[in-house]
């Protein structure tokens, strides 16, 4: 039996295959496979020699030797080192079936424009994972196949997309029905399908598509920001042309949140604290695919706040920042981390939050849930399942989520609408600690009239922390949400986290580029003529200059300004030009 695992967008700190790195120029040769995949990769694994990629298509993306990792005769990473894509596709493991993700590379929050997207099925041992210059976090499908042909027994081999979209749940369907195939067929099964891939319409943002691939067809929503959250499962189009019908998709990218937080549904609302404030989190689960979706899981669950920390679905002993996680020289770092090994329990004694997951039960009735624990009963090896934290929440309880999970349980509910109930629920209470921030960020702003079209814009006010708590008696979170608790507390520790700082600059940045682009438009609605009556050459040139500036960061849409501003600020220039000596207009607008 295969079993898919999924895993989730993730940040990188560089970008896999330099040298093809983002999608081929229309009409080039796989331009439309690369607005999907970078390239499909084959990796196989001989128990003698080691591992070794096999094969990459299309054939001329370009993999370097430190991305394509060490030759079969070399010796495997050390500990520290970062291990590269044919070492971290398969890692020791008992014989069985099971799913893996590979992990992430998160780089503090910073989200590369080219950051790669990997999914993996291995054909063999239960595998791994990836390079520490990409990042992933695969939905993976791991078989272990009796081969007598092979000397121990066994033949194993993955098959790995690598991609630029964060699409778990798509790559993991697409997966499905390609490696069983490919490891029947090999290349010309493998050559076939990139070919379909080729065919696909661009992923365009808000766009519900159709996905032909082996006899099948994907329906799948590409998202956008522009889409509204839904209370329920997203809707179905109509389909009654297509033959056959298709598999429709309820999202490309989301994780099944219900089943990832089944056994702590009941504390669904201090797990949302500890990710809100950016506390340090070990999460030890019982296999990288659980790992990885539970992290996931929480660092999706903060919507539509940004999450600024850094995490790591399935960290291992072989990553980098190995020996900077679990010194004891200074406070651990805000991150979500992910691992199945035992032994971080004792290397991470001093992290404040652990999170021990037990092994993952059939669906059905809602599984035991884990207990609150005091981190002093953490024991080294046989640490049973629990949230072991010393953290007392702000906040109360919503006993009334977890009665309308139960009773969706009894109703046998589908899981995409726990999944849906769940989601509100968390959005709704983000959204009502947000919003009296985003009112107060907004008060800052200053008045449209004080902007003037010859001056400096005016500053944006200070956000001052005890003034916005003193807002919150009059306009506070208590008119959107019924929960009850320390709101002023909460928002203390809020502002100590990384996600403010996040959420602070990009505000201000939207804010000034607003302030910027108003001031724009207040220039270009003066009267250019009464201005230039007593200016000097130097300020004309130097107004030309200054609107040129703004021009160019305005159509790189850098800047918030109408198109008919644009116009108006280009026949300013034109009409300015025109009004200097000829020596200057040949500088100004040479030939």
């Amino acid at each position: 039996m295969d079993q898919g695992s999924g895993a989730g967008p993730h940040r990188a700190r560089g970008c896999l295959g330099a040298p093809s790195c983002g999608a081929r120029a229309p009409g080039a040769p796989w331009a439309r496979f690369s607005a999907w995949l970078e390239c499909v990769c084959v990796v196989t694994f001989d128990l003698e020699l080691g591992q070794a990629l096999e094969l990459v298509y299309p054939s001329d993306f370009q993999l370097t030797d430190k991305e394509v990792g060490p030759s079969p005769l070399r010796s495997r990473p050390h500990p520290g080192s970062r291990p590269s894509l044919a070492f971290l596709c398969f890692r020791k493991a008992a014989s069985a079936t099971c799913p893996f993700p590979t992990p992430t590379q998160a780089a503090s929050g910073i989200l590369s424009s080219a950051s790669a997207f990997v999914s993996v099925e291995g054909r063999g041992a239960p595998g791994t994972r990836m390079t520490g210059t990409v990042t992933v976090g695969p939905p993976c499908l791991c078989r272990q196949v009796k081969d007598s042909s092979v000397k121990r027994g066994y033949f194993q081999k993955s098959l790995v997309l690598v991609s630029r979209l964060p699409f778990v749940r798509l790559f993991q369907a697409l997966l499905s029905l390609v490696a069983p195939e490919y490891f029947d067929k090999l290349a010309p099964c493998l050559e076939a399908v990139c070919n379909e891939i080729d065919q696909w319409p661009a992923p365009v943002p808000g766009q519900t598509l159709n996905l032909p691939v082996m006899g099948v067809v994907l329906q799948v929503h590409i998202p956008s920001s522009a889409d509204k959250p839904e209370s329920g499962p997203p809707k179905q189009c109509s389909h009654k042309n297509l033959l056959p019908a298709p598999v429709v998709l309820t999202s490309v990218h989301e994780l099944d949140l219900f089943r990832c937080f089944r056994p702590v549904l009941a504390h669904v609302q201090l797990l949302w604290e500890l990710m809100l404030l950016g506390e340090p989190l070990l999460v030890l689960a019982p296999s990288p695919a659980v790992s990885s979706e539970m992290v996931l899981a929480l660092t999706s669950c903060l919507q539509p706040l940004k999450f600024c920390c850094d995490y790591r679905p399935y960290f291992t002993v072989h990553d980098s920042e190995f020996k900077e996680f679990t010194t004891r020289t200074q406070a651990p770092p805000s991150v979500v981390l992910g691992v199945t090994n035992p032994f971080f329990i004792k290397t991470l004694q001093h992290w404040p939050h652990v999170l021990r997951i037990g092994e993952p039960k059939m669906p059905g009735d809602l599984p035991k849930q884990i207990k609150l624990k005091k981190p002093s009963r953490l024991k080294t090896l046989d640490t049973k399942p629990g949230l072991y934290t010393a953290y007392t929440t702000y906040l109360h309880r919503d006993k009334a989520l977890l009665r309308r999970l139960l009773k969706g349980l009894q109703r046998k509910r589908p899981s995409d609408v726990q999944t849906a109930v769940l989601r509100q629920h968390l959005l709704e209470l983000t959204q009502s600690f947000i919003i009296p921030l985003e009112h107060y960020m907004a008060s800052l702003m200053p008045l449209q009239k004080s902007i003037t079209p010859w001056k400096t814009p005016p500053q944006i006010h200070p956000f001052r922390q005890d003034d916005f708590l003193r807002s919150l008696e009059r306009s506070g979170p208590q008119l959107t949400c019924l929960l009850k608790g320390d709101w002023l507390g909460l928002y203390r520790r809020f502002f100590k986290s990384p996600h403010f700082d996040g959420w602070y600059r990009q505000r201000h940045k939207e804010m000034a580029q607003k302030l910027e682009a108003l001031h724009l438009e207040a220039i270009c609605e003066a009267n250019l003529e009464i201005w230039m009556q007593d200016k000097s050459e130097v300020e004309v040139v130097d107004l030309v200059l200054k609107l040129r500036e703004r021009l160019v960061r305005a159509q790189g849409h850098q800047l918030p300004v109408k198109e008919a501003t644009l116009k108006r600020a280009r026949l300013y220039i034109e009409t300015v030009v025109g009004s200097l000596p000829k020596d200057l207009q040949v500088v100004l607008c040479p030939p």
